[in-house]
């Protein structure tokens, strides 16, 4: 059995139809409007960030980490040169400290030889006038004993001994006689009258030998020179 409807359920039900057909429409256009549209301002590139990146190049080669490594490796070369040049310099410092401080001490070593040596001298000088007072005795007595032989040999070997070992520390006496005088090796303690063979300036007796020590000047030579 038909149920009929009356016009009023009819209008009714067609007017619900309708306005949900337009509810669906309108939910559909949302949809499409809001996928189209950006979800985050965020995503646009800002274009003042853009020119300022364009505008400096120093800040775009900053974020390039190969420029910035190369960077770093030429200033760590550079500070290596530094560092290896002023190690040269301290090393050829400290090389011409030793050799001044081996020239210096070798200074004292010779000054203090030549401090020990010539009051030795003194003791050469009197072995040297007994000697000669041996010769000058020998010469006017008429006869000499064993004793004083073998006294005047003693002392001659005593000074030979003393020589040997001022020889042995580098101490030679200076020539003088016949030698031109000079004054950096000799002194003159009085002048005679040059002799026929004697070019005036020259030494003609020695009167106390004098003595150096290498380029030293222990002591000089007293002499008499020709006028």
């Amino acid at each position: 059995m038909s149920t009929q409807q009356s016009p009023e359920d009819i209008y009714n039900e067609q007017s619900n139809r309708s306005r949900s057909d337009m509810t669906e429409v309108s939910d559909e256009e949302q949809g499409t409007d809001s996928a189209a549209a950006p979800t985050d301002a965020t995503d646009a590139p800002d274009p003042g960030a853009v020119e300022a990146e364009e505008a400096d190049p120093a800040a775009a080669d900053a974020a390039n980490p190969l420029q910035q490594l190369e960077a770093d490796l030429e200033r760590l070369r550079a500070e290596r040169d530094e560092a290896q040049e002023k190690l040269l310099r301290q090393a050829a410092e400290f090389q011409n400290y030793k050799r001044r401080q081996q020239r210096e001490r070798a200074q004292l070593i010779d000054v203090g030889q030549g401090q020990v040596i010539l009051p030795m001298l003194e003791v050469l000088d009197d072995l040297e006038r007994s000697l000669q007072a041996a010769d000058e005795f020998e010469a006017e007595a008429d006869t000499t004993g064993p004793a004083f032989s073998s006294l005047r040999e003693g002392v001659q070997q005593v000074r030979q001994k003393f020589l040997d070992e001022l020889k042995r520390l580098g101490v030679e006496p200076i020539e003088a006689e016949g030698q031109p005088f000079n004054e950096q090796l000799h002194e003159a303690m009085m002048q005679q009258p040059a002799p026929d063979d004697a070019e005036p300036g020259t030494v003609l007796q020695e009167i106390r030998t004098g003595y150096r020590m290498g380029e030293r000047i222990l002591r000089h030579s007293q002499v008499i020179v020709a006028a």
